[in-house]
């Protein structure tokens, strides 16, 4: 699209990619791609409701089609609505319903018929259903049809249901390259989730593997689940555990069995989490899962201080730049050691700051991940008791929460949410730096003086000062009682001081039946917490309005007909006396739209009382723009809306979706658990360990690689979990109707 401040946007040019020629693609479709034309016949969006009968007797067949309604169809004026009728189509005959002006959401409640000679209701034929947008001038606008086979009317006497408009089918024109190129990386994941009943199995045996844990050298689910997985997937499947867990509330003991696996098995305590063991890969994603909101709280103030000032700084000769750092010294360009001294008395301040605010953020931290993080220094502390050892316990917690949380966190800030932008080339360098002085305060400075980066060294004294109340802090943060520490389910963790997002917006509150104006919007400057959506004049302003979370309803978008503007949210509010209120919120563009929508959605996910249904246009002019009701207070003409990015580390994601990502990767990895824990081979007398007795045979059959029983159970009952789950997938697929067939959605 080519973005026009005044008027409607112009678009260039467009890409389709088919779910077929993705999914052919295994690792993705990585590629440069033309653009090509844009043809309106082929953009079109929405869904019809229709009834469809055919009554036969000895003379004639009649079709009868019952033409209800239509929703979300493609707007085609200027004004951002059409002016839709319905055309019924078969062979030669065609009947068509009276025309509705200014909607996207029509209701016709008109009945066609087709009276069919003898021979033409043959079960070859198919009925087209073709909505168009009516212009008093020019050609109309197609809409969108469906395509009907008369065979489905022949078996089901009464055919009805929302059907979804389909375009006319034109090939694309690439333009031989004139309109330009995109290259687009795009991966298909695609997981047929199955009613709950048939995970329960499954998830019976990951909650036995931390509830009933069994010795530390024997086999459990998650061990033969760390067999099958390969380094690439380790990562997804981790973080889906924790989320399975967190959901149970069995996140302490999860990580908990893992760490114990992972200590009893490290020799070395120098090599001690290096690898990227499930472990590992668990406790960063945890951190992520738990720990974002308050990483936010602890960061994002000497976060936006560093982007705002946007200071030259540079330690390393090599990349000094002097024409950069005119502005240190009044006397023109500043020499090489004025430009260290300064960059030097820089990073110390931001230092300070930044270790001021993690060393004072004992309580702030997530109860749950202080309980871990103590679990964790006993295990290790149990495993390395000698006194050369003293600072392993500490490191083991330090390694996740210095070098896997905050030094990237300070690192890529973007990444973490803590700026909507990456860093410039300049307050990039900064953050490089920062980054690297936390992981030697995260590695207690024993590295100090080792690496090649010798010129860090002006940064040593305060990383040494810097580790010296580490440890102390480490000490109180583990200095928690676990019995207090809530496991309850839990999928999202909001601290209500934390605030989620903030910003400009334009608003506008819907109060009483008048005509709502353009000008109606105000700017105000937007803050979001768990608790409310407060908003004042400016980001200094004292005085602040607020909106409670807990009396949200529903957060949707809204037509652009609706007050001619576009990008536009809503949230519906209900008071105490179960009075509903909308405020209109505008935003810059559809990209901090949608951060909005998924933020407000996000904090008000659990709140009761959500509507099921919503307008998506304004009352104006006594009646709804979307659906033409007159009452205000109708029901909602299209359903509501819960879903959030689901990228999003706090999103609240469906168990059994998180369930069937393990399933697939245990499916993946059966054959080789099979081999190595149940198949059995003959061995020679010879090959075997122990001498044989009299009474044994020649030959013997051996477990493959020596497993124990256990372990050989364990990997039959989990191979039989597996086998009922493929089954119960084909018995869907197989459910499955003729894509022949149209496609019916429930009402």
């Amino acid at each position: 699209m080519d973005e026009d401040t005044i008027g409607h946007d112009d678009v260039i040019g467009k890409i389709s990619l088919s779910k077929d020629l993705i999914a052919a693609q295994h690792k993705g479709l990585d590629n440069w791609l033309n653009l090509t034309r844009v043809d309106p016949d082929e953009e079109v969006q929405g869904e019809i409701h229709l009834a469809l009968e055919l009554h036969r007797d000895a003379q004639r067949s009649i079709l009868h089609c019952h033409v209800i309604e239509a929703r979300d169809l493609a707007p085609r004026d200027i004004t951002g609505t059409s002016d839709p009728f319905t055309r019924i189509i078969y062979n030669n005959l065609s009947a068509e319903t009276s025309i509705i002006k200014k909607t996207r959401f029509p209701h016709w409640d008109e009945t066609l018929e087709l009276s069919l000679d003898e021979g033409d209701d043959d079960e070859g034929g198919s009925v087209t259903v073709e909505v168009w947008d009516w212009d008093m001038v020019g050609k109309n606008d197609f809409l969108g049809k469906v395509e009907i086979p008369l065979s489905c009317l022949h078996r089901s006497p009464l055919l009805q249901g929302w059907f979804r408009l389909l375009p006319l089918g034109h090939t694309e024109d690439d333009a031989g390259g004139k309109l330009g190129a995109l290259r687009l990386k795009v991966r298909l994941a695609e997981n047929r989730i199955l009613p709950s009943v048939y995970y329960q199995p499954l998830m019976e045996l990951l909650v036995e593997a931390v509830i009933s844990p069994s010795e530390v050298d024997e086999p459990t689910l998650l061990t033969l689940l760390e067999e099958v997985t390969t380094v690439d997937s380790r990562q997804d499947v981790a973080m889906t555990l924790v989320k399975i867990y967190l959901g149970q509330g069995l996140v302490v003991p999860f990580l908990d069995s893992l760490n114990t696996r992972e200590v009893h098995s490290t020799t070395d305590p120098n090599t001690l989490f290096r690898s990227n063991s499930l472990a590992s890969k668990a406790m960063e994603q945890f951190m992520k899962a738990v720990g974002m909101l308050y990483l936010h709280q602890v960061l994002k103030p000497i976060i936006n201080r560093i982007f705002e000032e946007r200071k030259y700084v540079e330690l390393d000769p090599c990349k000094i730049d002097l024409n950069r750092s005119r502005r240190i010294s009044f006397k023109g360009s500043a020499s090489e050691a004025e430009v260290r001294e300064s960059s030097v008395g820089l990073l110390q301040t931001y230092l300070s700051s930044i270790m001021e605010a993690i060393i004072s953020s004992v309580s702030q931290c997530p109860p749950v991940m202080r309980v871990v993080f103590k679990q964790l220094h006993r295990r290790v502390e149990e495993q390395f008791p000698e006194a050369e050892n003293e600072d392993v316990k500490y490191l083991a917690i330090s390694g996740f929460f210095f070098l896997r949380l905050f030094a990237p966190a300070i690192l890529t800030p973007k990444l973490f949410q803590l700026r909507d932008h990456h860093a410039d080339t300049r307050t990039s360098r900064t953050l490089l730096l920062l980054a690297k002085a936390l992981q030697s305060v995260g590695n207690l400075g024993l590295q100090l003086g080792h690496g090649k980066e010798q010129w860090m060294t002006p940064l040593h004294p305060i990383i040494l000062c810097s580790v010296a109340s580490v440890k102390d802090f480490l000490d109180k943060l583990i200095d928690i009682d676990h019995s207090n520490v809530c496991e309850a389910p839990q999928r999202a963790v909001f601290l209500p001081s934390v605030i989620v997002k903030e910003g400009f917006l334009q608003k506008h509150k819907a109060e009483g039946p008048q005509l709502l104006k353009r000008f109606a919007f105000k700017k105000r400057y937007f803050w979001l917490s768990s608790e409310s959506l407060s908003y004042a004049k400016s980001p200094d302003w004292q005085v602040r309005s607020s909106i409670p979370i807990a009396r949200v309803c529903a957060v949707e978008r809204v037509d652009e007909n609706a007050f001619q503007l576009q990008n536009i949210m809503q949230v519906i509010t209900q008071d105490t006396d179960g009075q509903l209120h909308t405020t209109y919120l505008q935003c810059k563009n559809v990209n901090e739209l949608n951060q909005w929508l998924s933020a407000i959605r996000k904090v008000s996910i659990y709140n009761e009382h959500m509507l099921p249904s919503f307008h998506p246009g304004a009352h104006r002019g006594n009646k709804w723009t979307c659906c033409l009701q007159p009452d205000r207070t109708a029901s909602g003409c299209s359903r509501t809306h819960s879903a959030v990015t689901l990228g999003d580390w706090s999103d609240p994601l469906d168990p059994d979706a998180e369930i069937q990502i393990i399933y697939k990767e245990l499916l993946q990895g059966r054959d080789k658990l099979r081999k190595q824990y149940l198949e059995t081979q003959e061995v020679e007398p010879g090959e075997h360990e122990e001498p044989l007795k009299a009474s044994q045979p020649s030959s013997v059959l051996v477990c493959a690689q020596g497993r124990s029983e256990r372990a050989r159970a364990l990997a039959a009952r989990l191979l039989d979990v597996v086998l009922d789950l493929e089954r119960a997938h084909s018995t869907f697929k197989s459910r499955e109707p003729d894509e022949s067939r149209p496609l019916i959605l429930s009402s």
